[in-house]
């Protein structure tokens, strides 16, 4: 009867599940939203062209004063009025996500705004952007252009790719409260990539939608009304023994020693930073996630969409000995306490505190959003009861706190990712700071917002890494 009752409770989350992902799509194509037209949307959403032709020249060619000269010669003969769009629209498309959608999506971009509004991210990087797009605007404003001027202050940002692509640009528009280049433009979402979890918990979906070229329509209409909401950001930091990481994802780059170490250290060490949004993780996942990357990069015609990336991904997490350590092992060889050792800021209170890890616990995951691995809830929606006795509080995204749970074997992670049962609850962290010594190990496998990496180990120098909340939030739209 219990074999028959999960069994009856899997059908039916698979039958939620697909409720859930044509609830999106109708939604996403209109049918529960106001209808707009083609010629409406483009009023709304179009720069002038001598602006959006300044702004493109100066991305590509990585010259602010390249755009404004283009910016001239485009506006030799042009007779359209001086006035900004009401909600100045561009778009960043990543055409390798989302299989076969890439490059027709961005054809139909094309269509709805105009062809210098729309970046594909193979040829032009969001830091570019950043620092020759949005500065030639602002170059213009300062010159006494009130067009400019009013279209850099309106400026809304699409981003069509997965998490990491999205993570990509919130990194980079982090340059402009650095910079004190504000505002930041508020950005919206068009899910192509596997999980989408940042896409889920701002409303914009977990996948992209089956009648996608009207729902393109609609999504860039959502982006012109939808209200702005605040996400966490976190930085991360790595400071290590002398080397070098190989592999690293694209938002983790060599810096400068920042870090307090408490411990012994060589005199040489390395460091390394990044800023993640979603989750960042260390153990089993992680391990997983980096053999996946491998194969989709060494077959990449294996990984054709996100249906086949879930498959590809479910059948390796089977090779990698989380289902099944080898009998001849220990049966906690792989548990991160043999590594790894934690201790967490909780909110107002400045003292470092260690937390035990359980000797079980083969994957640490620190969450920031309420999504995770493709819209599931593992963290859950705790009691009140619950939540007082454990000194827990309600999370959300932008709440200053990291949620920190742990999952065990790969047969708990299935039940924990079914939304069988919940993970283990760990602890909720103001800043986190891991301490990792090799002893049986020679290296670890960690990851954020899904961009794994292999960091060494070694038996005489401790490695530490130092998680702490960003002084500023980044901007979402609600797409709800």
């Amino acid at each position: 009867m219990a074999g028959s009752d999960e069994a009856s409770g899997a059908a039916g989350r698979i039958a939620y599940a697909a409720r859930v992902s044509i609830w999106e799509s109708l939604k996403a194509c209109g049918f529960f939203h106001k209808e707009i037209s083609k010629e409406e949307l483009r009023q709304k959403i179009v720069m002038r062209k001598y602006l959006r032709v300044a702004m493109r020249t100066a991305s590509t060619t990585k010259d602010v004063s390249a755009g404004v000269e283009a910016a001239s010669s485009a506006l030799v003969g042009d007779e359209e009025p001086m006035v900004a769009p009401e909600a100045p629209l561009v778009v960043f498309v990543n055409s390798k996500s989302g299989g076969r959608h890439g490059p027709e999506l961005k054809e139909r971009l094309h269509e709805l705004l105009s062809e210098e509004q729309v970046f594909d991210l193979q040829t032009i990087k969001p830091p570019d952007f950043v620092s020759y797009g949005l500065a030639c605007l602002e170059q213009m404003a300062a010159q006494g252009d009130a067009c400019a001027k009013d279209t850099r202050e309106k400026l809304r940002i699409v981003v069509a790719g997965g998490d990491g692509t999205v993570g990509w640009l919130l990194g980079s528009l982090k340059d402009l409260y650095e910079s004190k280049r504000e505002p930041v433009p508020p950005t919206a979402i068009i899910p192509l990539g596997t999980g989408n979890d940042l896409s889920r918990t701002f409303g914009w979906g977990g996948s992209f939608p089956f009648a996608w070229r009207s729902a393109v329509k609609q999504l860039l209409y959502k982006a012109v009304i939808a209200p702005i909401c605040r996400l966490d950001s976190w930085h991360l930091e790595i400071a290590m023994p002398e080397g070098e990481l190989k592999e690293k994802p694209y938002s983790i780059k060599q810096k400068d020693k920042e870090m307090d170490i408490e411990g012994e250290m060589p005199e040489k060490i390395s460091c390394y930073g990044g800023v993640f949004y979603n989750y960042f993780s260390i153990g089993m996942d992680a391990q997983v996630a980096h053999g996946f990357h491998h194969l989709r990069n060494e077959k990449p015609y294996l990984a054709q969409g996100p249906v086949a990336n879930k498959l590809i991904y479910a059948g390796y997490s089977c090779t990698q000995g989380w289902f099944c350590t080898p009998c001849a092992a220990t049966p906690n060889l792989r548990g991160l306490k043999n590594i790894v050792r934690l201790f967490i800021k909780r909110a107002n209170c400045s003292e470092w505190e260690q937390i035990h890890i359980d000797s079980s616990v083969r994957s640490l995951v620190c969450l920031n959003l309420y999504n995770y691995g493709s819209g599931r809830h593992p963290w859950g929606d705790l009691k009140p009861d619950y939540l007082e006795k454990r000194g827990f509080v309600e999370a959300h995204a932008d709440d200053g706190l990291l949620e920190i749970f742990g999952l065990k074997e790969g047969w708990h992670a299935s039940f924990v990712m079914a939304e069988f049962i919940k993970a283990k609850h760990i602890a909720q962290a103001a800043a986190i700071k891991l301490e990792l010594r090799g002893g049986q190990w020679n290296r670890a496998y960690l990851q954020i917002d899904g961009e794994p990496w292999k960091q060494p180990l070694t038996n005489d120098y401790s490695t530490f890494v130092e998680i702490k909340k960003m002084p500023y939030h980044s901007l979402l739209l609600n797409g709800e």
